[in-house]
């Protein structure tokens, strides 16, 4: 797994593990705001046949908003993505890691800001963990 993100494999189905890592991030507090399905996108827009491949856009409410009001350019950051690839007869889920993405944010000093990241990430590497 690339260095900005946390992963794990999964046996299962694209749909089975796309309703288990929802209902984990839901029990952690995250909404999913987006999805994009990167198959049927590249397929449609250039003819390119991948794996079924599944970008979420999760969002805790009170992380974003404790993020936004420190900084309002942090929306270019947000929100984190969780992929979903399908990987023979498992799925691998990869989520961004909130520290890495908050490494480019001068956070010190702003105790809005400084904690943050890393609550984030436990809550994120939770609902991993419960796959």
């Amino acid at each position: 797994m690339a260095k900005y993100g946390m992963s794990t494999t999964v046996a299962g189905s694209m749909d089975a593990v796309s309703e288990r890592i929802r209902a984990s991030l839901k029990t952690q507090g995250f909404g999913i705001l987006t999805e994009i399905d990167m198959q049927k996108t590249l397929k449609d827009k250039l003819g390119v046949e991948i794996e079924p491949y599944l970008i979420l856009g999760a969002c805790k409410p009170q992380f974003a908003n404790r993020a936004l009001s420190a900084d309002r350019s942090i929306g270019l950051l947000l929100p984190c993505n969780v992929v979903l690839r399908k990987t023979g007869s498992s799925v691998e889920v990869s989520i961004q890691d909130p520290e890495v993405m908050f490494s480019v944010v001068d956070i010190e000093g702003n105790s809005d800001l400084e904690k943050l990241p890393m609550e984030a990430k436990q809550q994120l590497q939770a609902a991993l963990n419960t796959l």
